[in-house]
């Protein structure tokens, strides 16, 4: 068993102890000097640490003050053994700090300040970050923020998005995942998995912890995430130590939003990562999303996905038929019953649908 060695905030050179020890024995410093044949000079420079005891002096301070030779060498040895622990320490903490100086250009430092991840000492926070972004060290940030999933960030038109922000919250996220321990992926239970989820969120009670449960018992990991600024993140998937995993914002406390989001991540996880585990979907807001993103194959795959798993496609079909004069409670609910779906969720596709999201409605959308 191995025990760690604390370094001292300073080192105590063994000329305050003797300090000590002649006034203890009622010694002026011109009179000691005298007893042990040195100068009042050389004893100054003793007692200010100017001037290091060696075996000699040591044994002089035995017959002198009756305290061991050996004491005053280990005092010795200590100080220096000290003093080279506070160097080096000061050294590496020096490094650390020019490391970090470069390294939080490419760390979203207020988020993760606010989220207590880091600790203020760059000597912590380097090793923290180097965790959680799965780098060896802090330099590969940049070209991490240089990969295509993130690079379409920094292209964006958008105001109201920061890549380093949104790649510190994604990296989170998986950093969060590989905590987490479930069983093995299935991905022939999909049609069992989506029928027990819409179960859950039909009865509106305890949704986020069932959800999780749900999707943990299935193999697939589920952490919750809140953002930082300029991070309009909804979701993204990916695949986390041999499972799929997936990582949610909560931006709107909306049961709707949330279940589009779910089963859009699931819809990635189903259709594109179980062909690519190296894949990763990071989807924004719809507001903050470009439209090439929005129009790519695999996004209009894991809308699909999201919209014919929540109601049935056919079901789906027949009732929206002549939508606009069915965008009202009774219709709504009347169909949700029909589909054994939340009504909130079947309000918010035919919002999406109409792109209207003005009308008055006294059904209830938020999560419980």
């Amino acid at each position: 068993m191995t025990t760690k060695t604390l370094t001292p905030a300073f080192a105590t050179h063994p000329g305050e102890i003797l300090l000590d020890e002649i006034i203890a024995n009622n010694f002026s410093q011109i009179d000691f000097a005298k007893m042990i044949g040195f100068s009042r000079t050389q004893l100054n420079e003793i007692i200010k640490g100017k001037r290091n005891i060696n075996a000699d002096l040591a044994l002089l301070l035995e017959k002198t003050l009756g305290i061991d030779a050996e004491y005053w060498m280990e005092a010795q040895k200590n100080y220096d053994l000290d003093k080279a622990r506070i160097e080096a320490k000061n050294k590496e903490q020096l490094e650390a700090i020019e490391v970090w100086n470069v390294a939080k250009e490419f760390i979203p430092t207020s988020f993760y300040k606010k989220e207590k991840i880091l600790s203020g000492n760059p000597l912590n926070d380097n090793k923290i970050i180097r965790d959680i972004y799965g780098v060896a060290n802090l330099d590969q940030l940049a070209v991490m923020k240089l990969q295509p999933v993130y690079t379409r960030f920094k292209k964006s038109t958008k105001l109201k998005t920061d890549v380093v922000n949104i790649m510190g919250w994604v990296k989170l996220v998986q950093h969060k995942a590989k905590e987490v321990i479930v069983p093995p992926f299935n991905q022939e239970n999909k049609e069992q998995l989506i029928s027990e989820l819409r179960a859950i969120l039909l009865k509106n009670k305890d949704v986020l912890t069932k959800i999780q449960n749900k999707l943990n018992e299935y193999g697939i990991k589920l952490i919750y995430q809140t953002k930082g600024e300029k991070t309009p993140v909804d979701g993204v998937s990916f695949w986390s130590k041999g499972n799929p995993a997936i990582g949610m914002t909560l931006r709107h406390n909306r049961l709707d939003n949330f279940a589009f989001t779910l089963f859009h991540e699931l819809g990635h996880i189903y259709e594109h990562l179980i062909n690519n585990n190296n894949a990763e979907f990071i989807d924004l807001d719809i507001k903050n999303e470009e439209e090439e993103y929005k129009n790519s194959t695999e996004e209009k795959e894991a809308n699909t996905f999201a919209q014919n798993s929540l109601i049935d496609k056919r079901e789906w079909e027949e009732f929206s038929k002549n939508l606009e004069f069915k965008n009202n409670d009774a219709s709504i609910k009347a169909f949700a019953k029909k589909s054994k779906t939340h009504p909130c969720i079947v309000r918010g596709r035919i919002c999406y649908t109409l792109n209207e999201y003005r009308t008055f409605s006294t059904i209830k959308h938020d999560i419980n």
